[in-house]
């Protein structure tokens, strides 16, 4: 069996559509209210030639007044509600008129004044006329809110793409000017080799980075194959001084993530762990599941916070600031991220975040 989704849309997204709805629901409304109400008075059928003219009349004034208010929107609210306010007794003049004009024709023998009629038809179709202008301005009033509002939304969409996207694209002059200059050396020293294989991983490494949004997330699967992809390239610079392992738990592979993360957390413990020592430094990448979260824990066994290094930042001044601003944009409150160093050395920094598969909803920030 074929199901076919249909999606509904929002009322008011085709405006003319909504307004001829609403004028035909509420002017047919009108007329059936009036109609109970004369059939509910015992008043013969023939009454209802009366109403329908009225209500006609009233449809077809409402249409030209409703000209007049589209103008009147983008005045002054002084000049807007004046000329609304003469608009509605000068229409409401001209149907009173037509409707008493309908009765004398039906009751030519009737001893009612056309004084008394003028003055009740006056009243009621003002008041109608009136209650149509204020459902008029209401839902104008109100569209004009939702626009500004979705409005605001794109803007604050567009300003969060846009820190997100200065944020991560931070990350890569210090990167790159790390991994050139070193193919710099090898091509001086004549090891085309080695030079020719480290291009080649900073060509993948990079067209993973240019083909993924600044503000896209991914899995941690991917972010981990990101991260094998960088220190293939640290590899050939450090040999076996830089010494990575990790440890990711299965159960959250599919977590979703801002994309390139943890390489600058890397990229930092490469820098104060694995360069200083001659004897380098172990890299541990961990993750699992804690709870409804995602532990992540990036930890190194350098020389941590016991020599005067600014391990905060990296050597551009991006680091854990930088990282700790893309977590916020991505989760809000619902994310922590702090760092450890024991006297012994090492250093690690431990983030959590909600343990969001592929298929689930992303976090509003």
């Amino acid at each position: 069996m074929t199901v076919i989704a249909y999606s509904a849309k929002p009322f008011f997204e085709d405006k003319n559509r909504a307004f001829w709805t609403l004028q035909g629901i509420g002017w047919a409304g009108a007329f059936l209210l009036r109609a109970v109400t004369g059939f509910a008075n015992t008043q013969p059928l023939s009454f209802l030639v009366p109403i329908l003219i009225s209500t006609v009349t009233g449809y077809s004034l409402t249409l030209i007044i409703a000209v007049g208010y589209r103008l009147l929107l983008k005045q002054k609210p002084i000049v807007t509600w004046t000329v609304s306010i003469l608009l509605v007794l000068v229409a409401g003049a001209v149907a009173a008129a037509i409707d008493s004009w309908v009765f004398a024709l039906r009751n030519p023998q009737s001893e009612a004044t056309s004084l008394k009629l003028v003055i009740g038809y006056l009243y009621l179709n003002i008041t109608l006329l009136g209650a149509w202008s204020a459902l008029y301005y209401a839902i104008n009033f109100f569209l004009t809110i939702e626009e500004q509002a979705d409005q605001l939304q794109k803007l604050e969409n567009q300003a969060s793409a846009a820190q997100l996207a200065m944020l991560r694209y931070q990350l890569n002059p210090h990167f790159l000017f790390n991994t050139l200059n070193s193919i710099s050396t090898l091509v001086l020293l004549k090891q085309t080799e080695r030079a020719n294989a480290m291009l080649s991983r900073l060509s993948a490494f990079l067209r993973y980075t240019l083909i993924n949004e600044p503000t896209a997330q991914v899995t941690l699967a991917q972010e981990i194959e990101t991260l094998k992809l960088y220190l293939e390239i640290e590899k050939m610079r450090f040999e076996d001084r830089l010494r990575p392992t990790f440890n990711i738990d299965p159960a959250v592979a599919g977590a979703r993530l801002p994309s390139l993360l943890l390489q600058p957390l890397v990229e930092n413990a490469i820098k104060y762990a694995v360069t200083p020592q001659e004897e380098g430094a172990d890299i541990t990448v961990t993750a699992q599941p804690v709870g409804e979260n995602v532990r992540i824990v990036v930890s190194d066994t350098g020389p941590g916070l016991q020599a005067e290094r600014p391990r905060m930042t990296l050597g551009t001044g991006v680091g854990l600031p930088n990282i700790r601003e893309r977590l916020v944009q991505a989760f809000g409150d619902r994310q922590t991220m702090e760092t450890r160093s024991t006297a012994e050395g090492g250093f690690s920094v431990i983030i959590e975040i909600p343990l969001l598969a592929e298929d689930q909803p992303k976090v509003a920030a």
